[in-house]
């Protein structure tokens, strides 16, 4: 199940995600289970990343999108253009602390 975020944590993780360079990109092989599982440990390490999704189709651009949130059980935060940025807090070792909800 992915995480409910409020709109005072959405806008703090957007402000996050500003300098941050896209880590991962969704090639024309779509969604695999080897880019999802490198998203799994980007977000593990890092919470916060951004992904770059190729595909020319807005609708399947968020479809794309909308799988990877909910293959690796993260939020989706924003989404513009071709990026997304998703956010899911560590297991072991949370780094970003959110602003109460």
């Amino acid at each position: 199940m992915p995480i409910q975020l409020t709109a005072a944590q959405t806008r703090f993780l957007r402000g996050q995600a500003h300098g941050l360079k896209a880590m991962l990109q969704v090639g024309g092989k779509g969604v695999t289970d080897a880019l999802v599982a490198e998203i799994d440990n980007a977000l593990e390490h890092h919470e916060l990343i951004k992904v770059k999704v190729a595909a020319e189709d807005r609708e399947a651009r968020d479809a794309m999108i909308g799988e990877l949130g909910q293959r690796t059980e993260a939020a989706v935060v924003q989404r513009i253009g071709h990026t997304a940025v998703l956010y899911r807090p560590s297991r072991d070792k949370r780094q970003i602390v959110l602003p109460r909800a």
